[in-house]
């Protein structure tokens, strides 16, 4: 269940208590007062069966005593009886139900959910605060103070946390459209919320405190929807567990719990910060922005070299890029400032400026090519007026293409024009840092939205994968119980899946050892070979760039009664030889995947080698990926600049690295049995990349890999073949972001007759935003399939689009369709509606619709060919609901 009955929840027509009471200090008082003295406008009822009326009012015995059935039940009672009043309400017509009580073990709560399920009704909690909803008047909670109404919807997992941003927000003006405390999360949980709130008019953001996230996939759907259409801005709480675990590689080491939320958070496009002001200071500046950055670099425009220098630190800090000024803005600067000012970034105006000089250095630095965003600051000195200079820089941002960011400094002095930054709606902070973290957050922000609407590289058609080839080396291993495969078997994993590797070969002692490295002439490595040591060089089981027989015979016996001694327990296969990678003008990388208890496989990049925990350069991402999320992976690390190439060192191939990750992301999507999986190093160069050392744990698993991916994947299975009418073929694929410029182009050839009848409207092209939109689908919510011919996506034509978009509770689908006009009459229309509602009854959608032009004949036609009723809309007299029942 998602957003089914959340409306009995978020907006209920009445409501009942169970518990209340008279009891001074009991819960179940403080809560009824709260309810009758919060302003709410429908009907209130008391139920306990011990007394007579509570507050004056007539109580009820149970929910058959009730004159009717309440949309939500809030309950505060001891914990065995929240069970029973559950199917009591459950039965009685209530659709949604609160509950605060405490101490409910997991068996009462699962015996809750049991009782609950056969009425759909929904369960808030156990062990919350309650809910508030400030524009209905409702307060079902036992939070001491009432908030004011505004657009921000705040989702707490902590009660304390909810009462104490109650008491913050207040003396700041701040109101709420909804607080919800979700406690133990037993059926509503961020997923369910996150999807009604983005469809909700009334929220402009949604904050969130979270400890923990359940149900991963729903979770990452609902936060995906909900930031494309409005900010979402997140506290996770529990970022450093003093907890480990024994993993069996440098991955599974090195990605922690809070670097996967990080991920998690980043992909979904939400905004994570860090404590309660950040939370609030960053949905202000979000909220105040009249326009949003186009980048990260800034320029610091102040009257003091002290405050400069400490946001320019600060800006370091946040890694945030300190603009070029470039040579015209440079002069025009020179024209207008004393000859002592700094002659840079940042730039100082000097202590004595007025208003004009502010006015004509901002207005240079808002012309500026390479700058962003201006960071305005001022402290107060005795030979200007504060307010003024203030004035100044509102009326600059009146014109302004970038945004401003305000810190004036003091609280006398700049009190006032804090103030007027606030009328004007230009972010203001009264820190200098405080500026530069909240142009930070918004930066941060804007990089992830882009995440999200960003079209991607072509994937290239030409990356080929052996599935049926990595299962044939895998099954033995599994059989034999082993968890881990060997070197050999590892690398073979690899190269099923177009990685290149060094080449290894196994021998069994020495002499087969000197056999192998004479064949493979120059220097080789030699390496344990046992299924039972993980790490090789912890056992001094790595002799590397060893030449001539004799040296190498040497090497392996060392590396035999070595490894023998250090672990007499291990199974000694032999050894591999393989030949010396060369270092020269090569970085060693690692690329990992373990997988995290929350949101499954995690992808792991960045520096490696044997130092590889030590140095602590990596960064993380979900599967699956395309090249522009494995490039913003790669960039995210600090070997990042070294991999871009640096004074005489050329490059390294971006693309080859890029590609290997989406290779890796795809073997997890198909392999489920990998739980970790090490690359540790590959070598990078101008040239390529090459796997030297690889590790591979195995689980054994009763999914499919899509299955326990957090991120739907591409589901390859649904690509087919289309014939038409004429014996032309087609290929009928699920739609990828890469397709948005084919989308594009398609919309420039349909006939205006044709665009209104799919838009409703005479668009000529879609905005990049709405593009994206319908490119970059979430395939566990949607489904689109085009038809096209086999290439790189985004390179061959797109000559029709049908779409099927379910709600959260995947029962109704809405449908939609386009076809080039040159295809009409071909049998192309009634092809792709067998197809998208052979996918809806695959999904066990219960019901497809759609909206029709009552002038589309066509379209009426075939929909009554397949089934479809037809029905007039009361508030639209040019276009019918069409639906199909499936169920």
């Amino acid at each position: 269940m998602s957003v089914r009955n959340l409306d009995a929840l978020m907006n209920p027509r009445s409501v009942a208590l169970v518990g209340a009471s008279d009891r001074e200090g009991s819960l179940g008082s403080l809560i009824w007062r709260n309810l009758t003295r919060a302003g709410f406008k429908g009907m209130l009822y008391p139920v306990n069966p011990r007394r007579k009326s509570v507050g004056g009012i007539v109580a009820y015995r149970g929910f058959a005593a009730l004159p009717e059935a309440p949309d939500l039940a809030i309950i505060v009672t001891p914990p065995q009886l929240v069970p029973g009043i559950v199917a009591e309400a459950g039965a009685a017509g209530t659709r949604a139900a609160v509950v605060i009580s405490a101490g409910v073990t997991a068996e009462l709560r699962q015996q809750a959910l049991d009782a609950a399920r056969p009425y759909v009704m929904r369960l808030q909690g156990p062990n919350c605060l309650g809910l508030i909803v400030p524009p209905l008047g409702l307060n079902g909670s036992f939070a001491q103070l009432m908030p004011g109404t505004g657009g921000i919807a705040f989702l707490s997992q902590s009660g304390a946390i909810l009462t104490s941003v109650i008491d913050w927000a207040g003396p700041r003006g701040i109101g709420f459209s909804h607080l919800v405390s979700l406690g133990e999360m037993a059926d509503v949980d961020f997923g369910d919320l996150l999807d009604y709130l983005a469809v909700d008019p009334n929220v402009s953001a949604i904050l969130m405190y979270a400890e923990a996230i359940t149900s991963a996939r729903k979770f990452m759907s609902a936060a995906r929807r909900a930031a494309r259409v409005k900010p979402v801005i997140v506290i996770k709480a529990g970022r450093h567990p003093q907890t480990a675990r024994a993993v069996a590689s440098h991955t599974g080491a090195m990605a922690g719990a809070d670097d996967v939320y990080d991920a998690a958070f980043r992909r979904a496009g939400m905004l994570r910060v860090y404590g309660l002001p950040q939370l609030f200071t960053a949905f202000e500046t979000l909220a105040q922005l009249k326009v949003m950055p186009k980048g990260d670099r800034a320029a610091i425009l102040t009257n003091g070299g002290g405050i400069g220098i400490l946001a320019t630190d600060a800006a370091v800090d946040a890694g945030i890029s300190l603009a070029e000024i470039d040579p015209q803005t440079m002069a025009r600067l020179d024209a207008v400032l004393p000859d002592t000012w700094s002659k840079g970034n940042p730039v100082d105006v000097i202590g004595d400026a007025p208003p004009e000089r502010y006015a004509a250095a901002l207005s240079a630095l808002l012309d500026a090519p390479g700058c962003d965003a201006i960071i305005a600051l001022n402290c107060p000195t005795a030979t200007a007026d504060a307010s003024a200079s203030a004035a100044a820089v509102i009326e600059a941002c009146a014109k302004a293409s970038k945004p401003i960011f305000a810190a004036w400094i003091g609280d006398a002095t700049a009190a006032d024009a804090r103030a007027m930054f606030s009328r004007f709606h230009i972010p203001s902070f009264e820190t200098p840092e405080a500026a530069v973290r909240g142009f930070s957050h918004v930066a941060r922000y804007r990089r992830n939205q882009e995440l999200l609407m960003e079209t991607p590289p072509s994937m290239p058609t030409s990356f080929a994968f052996d599935a049926k080839a990595v299962e044939r080396i895998i099954a033995p291993a599994l059989a034999e119980g082993r968890a881990m495969l060997t070197s050999p078997e590892a690398q073979a994993v690899l190269a099923a899946y177009g990685i290149t590797t060094s080449g290894t070969e196994i021998a069994t002692d020495a002499p087969a050892a000197v056999g192998i490295a004479e064949r493979l002439g120059g220097p080789v490595a030699i390496k344990i070979l046992s299924p039972d040591i993980s790490h090789k060089s912890d056992v001094g089981g790595v002799a590397l760039n060893v030449r001539g027989p004799g040296k190498v015979a040497r090497a392996t016996l060392e590396i035999l009664a070595r490894a023998r001694a250090k672990r007499p327990d291990a199974r000694i296969i032999g050894v591999t030889v393989e030949p010396m990678v060369q270092l020269a003008g090569g970085i060693e990388l690692i690329l990992g995947v373990t997988e995290d208890p929350q949101f499954g496989p995690v992808i792991l990049f960045g520096e490696g080698g044997t130092a590889v925990e030590i140095i602590g350069d990596r960064a993380l991402a979900l599967p699956p990926l395309n090249l522009k999320l494995a490039r913003d992976l790669m960039a995210s690390t600090r070997v990042w600049k070294r991999l871009a190439g640096y004074r005489d060192r050329p490059p390294a191939d971006i693309e080859a690295i890029a590609l290997t990750l989406v290779k890796v992301a795809q073997l997890i999507v198909d392999i489920p049995e990998v739980a970790e999986l090490d690359i540790n190093p590959l070598l990078a160069d101008p040239q390529g990349v090459t796997a030297v050392d690889a590790r591979i744990r195995l689980k054994p698993s009763g999914r499919s890999g899509a299955a326990r991916l957090a991120i739907s994947p591409y589901p390859r299975e649904l690509e087919t073949e289309l014939a038409t009418s004429d014996g032309t073929t087609y290929l009928l694929r699920p739609i990828v972001p890469e397709d948005e410029p084919e989308v594009q182009a398609l919309i420039t050839r349909l006939s205006p007759e044709a665009i209104r009848f799919r838009y409703f409207s005479t668009i000529r092209e879609l905005s990049h935003r709405d593009a994206a939109r319908f490119t970059q689908i979430d395939y566990d919510r949607e489904m689109a399939l085009v038809l096209t011919t086999r290439g790189d996506a985004g390179k061959v034509p797109i000559h029709g689009v049908v779409r099927l978009m379910a709600d959260p509770d995947n029962e109704m689908a809405e449908y939609s369709i386009v076809v080039e006009d040159r295809l009409t009459g071909r049998g192309v229309g009634t092809a792709l509606m067998h197809r998208i509602l052979g996918y809806a009854r695959t999904r066990g959608i219960q019901e497809v619709f759609g909206y029709v032009m009552k002038e589309n004949a066509n379209m009426l036609a075939l929909c009554q060919a397949l089934g479809f009723g037809v029905a007039t809309q009361p508030d639209d007299f040019d276009s019918y609901r069409v639906s199909l029942k499936l169920g």
